[in-house]
């Protein structure tokens, strides 16, 4: 089997207008270039004639895959299909509705292999697109960056390289394709770069994003970020809290037997005093110390878990040579 270069994954929903001409611009720039690569479609449920336009390309080009799934399931999942069925030593991802421009593809290419990233994204520094989209984008990428430490201007851009081992480090789900770069740099690869890359208008169709993708971005963020760090730890999370939570509760318990002792000492008649269960603050720290508790068993449990199906195998390991 030939050793490729370049794998190339488009996925694609209801854009049967725009599948030829992304093929066509996709081999014309590339033709002339000292570049084994291959094309990988994803046809995501499309209910137009995506699937068609992908079967005759497939036809009289070897150099061309498509896979279909049976319903629409996003484009987190039709990239990791793509990933796994990808060959080449550095994949590039890149949308179907043209506005991603295949000039880009060499210069990436060129920028990956040459600088020695693990990934570079685009930015689409100039956007061809309405303000309704532009401006969410601009304050959730600044939250991302701010959130996760990595200096990107445009994690949404769809045109992005990886060198190889960093996708198949990679499971997507979700909306987790925007923080491919976040999931890459907790899995140790933290040599990230961009490039501004050029944003064409689109010509065919409409966009299949909302402003739900926000919401459900922002989720996915809290989502990724919890579980890459503590999966390995989760007692350090649950038993902080478990620790915040008894703290409220002792402290609440002690202010109830401090005032008890003081109007005791003071002679006031057991009569006149409030019992106790009739104070908020009884609830408070009764609530707090279950809470507590709870937090300690769940972190104990999954900490349990871990060590039972414990995978030896689970970090990165970079062998060298004694010469």
């Amino acid at each position: 089997m030939q050793k490729l270069d370049l794998s190339i994954i488009i996925p694609a929903f209801n854009e049967a207008q725009s599948i030829p001409q992304l093929y066509n611009l996709i081999t014309d720039k590339l033709s002339e270039k000292l570049l084994s690569y291959e094309v990988i479609f994803i046809d995501d449920g499309s209910n137009d004639d995506t699937w068609k336009e992908m079967e005759k390309i497939t036809i009289s080009d070897k150099k061309v895959k498509a896979i279909k799934f049976s319903k629409n399931y996003g484009k987190s999942d039709a990239l990791d299909a793509g990933f796994k069925e990808s060959e080449g030593d550095y994949i590039l991802t890149m949308d179907a509705d043209l506005q991603d421009d295949p000039s880009e593809i060499y210069e990436l290419f060129q920028l990956i292999r040459n600088k020695k990233f693990d990934l570079v994204s685009g930015w689409k520094k100039k956007r061809n697109d309405p303000i309704t989209k532009t401006i969410p984008s601009k304050f959730f990428n600044y939250v991302t960056r701010v959130f996760s430490g990595i200096k990107l201007n445009d994690f949404n851009c769809g045109i992005k390289i990886y060198r190889k081992e960093v996708i198949k480090s990679i499971n997507l789900y979700g909306e987790m394709h925007r923080y491919i770069p976040l999931i890459a740099k907790w899995n140790g690869y933290n040599f990230i770069g961009e490039k501004i890359v050029k944003h064409n208008k689109r010509k065919f169709g409409v966009t299949k994003f909302g402003m739900e993708r926000f919401i459900r971005g922002f989720l996915d963020l809290l989502s990724v970020s919890f579980v890459y760090r503590f999966k390995q730890r989760p007692m350090h999370f649950f038993g902080s809290l478990g620790v915040l939570f008894f703290l409220i509760g002792f402290v609440s318990v002690g202010m109830i037997v401090y005032e008890k002792i003081s109007k005791i000492s003071q002679n006031i008649p057991i009569e006149f005093i409030r019992p106790v269960t009739d104070q908020p603050l009884f609830y408070i720290a009764l609530v707090a110390i279950v809470i507590g508790v709870q937090l300690f068993l769940v972190g104990f449990l999954s900490e349990l878990f871990i060590q039972i199906n414990s995978d030896k195998k689970r970090y990165k390991i970079d062998k060298t040579k004694n010469v």
